[in-house]
């Protein structure tokens, strides 16, 4: 089959495409779909692999960069138009955009001399399961170099990830009189929470960059009442910096705030912070500068899969995507086209200087 020939609009349709398709967590299938047909059409050996992510290998160089984004999205709809240079859809930017930048990318360098490339698009990202990137880390090789597709403007590299915890507080208790001495289940998970709270600003006190902070964030509450006995159930999320102590942490939220409520601990992830100065960071500052950026290192509040491939593989990794992420999981979830093509440039040079780099590693 020959190959689609890859211009600036090829690449807008192509992303357009594949924001059209829903694809919530967990429930990817039509659009991974989608993207192992565009991928076999750009002349990579693409197929769906055993967790349901989109896989598409290109080159065949001794030397394997592996740049996985995720497909899935929150959910919400927003509907699919261009308007004024903007593609705006849920997924846009969230990370369909930085994805399919990987991917034209790749395409449009193709062949290089000494890379392999592997794309995947990933997913159950946006689920705590991290799914797509956890059978990735079991199942693939370690490739050389790593990149995460997540937006962080076209001239910007995120080098770090704060981690997560949820903690899921459940509270049953046969009714008694709301003027006896005994608290309500509600102010019972109130002081809960109120504890949490305590610990995290005594934890910031020293710590003014929200990178180095702890940020609890009460997500859901609940409470019921049949007449005989009342509940509450309440979510809480963490945002978790370096320098804490997880076990510390959970010895109190499961035993020492909880009283006799039922605390469940999921969805934990460590933070991490990758190497600022090696090949790959070098040839990212350097296709930014080519673009008429100056680069810059950021590190971001959230999470993605760079918490769970970072650790696993003790490789050059970055995370890297056109698009501003103020723009995530909102109503008005959108990415800037010239953007965008921006970022497909940057990814472009990245990979060329890659090549260029391994070559001259093979001649001495």
């Amino acid at each position: 089959m020959p190959r689609m020939a890859l211009g600036d609009q090829a690449a807008v349709d192509l992303l357009r495409r594949l924001v059209e398709i829903p694809s919530i967590s967990g429930f990817e299938e039509p659009a991974v779909t989608a993207l192992v047909q565009a991928m076999s059409q750009l002349g990579f050996d693409a197929s769906i692999d055993g967790a349901g992510n989109a896989v598409g290998t290109i080159g065949s160089g001794t030397r394997t960069v592996l740049l996985l984004g995720h497909i899935d999205t929150v959910p919400g709809r927003v509907p699919v138009s261009i308007e004024d240079g903007w593609l705006t859809g849920r997924g846009a930017v969230d990370a369909k955009g930085p994805l399919m930048a990987m991917v034209c990318a790749a395409a449009r360098v193709h062949p290089l001399r000494n890379l392999r490339v592997i794309i995947v698009g990933a997913v159950e990202e946006e689920s705590a399961s991290s799914r797509g990137a956890r059978f990735v880390a079991e199942h693939l090789a370690q490739p050389d170099l790593v990149v995460i597709g997540e937006p962080s403007r076209w001239n910007r590299i995120t080098l770090g990830y704060k981690g997560r915890l949820l903690v899921d507080y459940e509270l049953r208790r046969n009714m008694s009189h709301t003027a006896g001495p005994r608290r309500s289940v509600c102010e019972s998970a109130v002081a809960y929470w109120e504890q949490l709270q305590a610990y995290a600003e005594h934890f910031n006190a020293d710590r003014s960059g929200l990178f180095d902070r702890l940020d609890p964030s009460l997500r859901s509450i609940q409470s019921s009442s049949d007449g005989l006995s009342e509940s509450v159930e309440m979510r809480i999320g963490l945002r978790l910096p370096h320098g804490l102590e997880v076990e510390s942490l959970r010895a109190l939220l499961e035993d020492a705030w909880a009283s006799d409520a039922k605390v469940r601990l999921s969805g934990i992830e460590k933070p991490f912070r990758a190497e600022s100065r090696n090949v790959l960071t070098g040839a990212f500052l350097a296709a930014i500068r080519a673009e008429g950026g100056r680069g810059a290192f950021v590190n971001k509040t959230g999470t993605s899969d760079m918490n769970v491939l970072g650790p696993h593989w003790s490789v050059p990794i970055v995370a890297y995507g056109p698009g501003d992420s103020s723009y995530d999981h909102t109503p008005e979830e959108r990415i800037e086209l010239d953007e965008y093509l921006r970022g497909i440039r940057v990814l472009s040079g990245v990979l060329q200087r890659l090549d260029a780099a391994a070559d001259r590693a093979g001649t001495h």
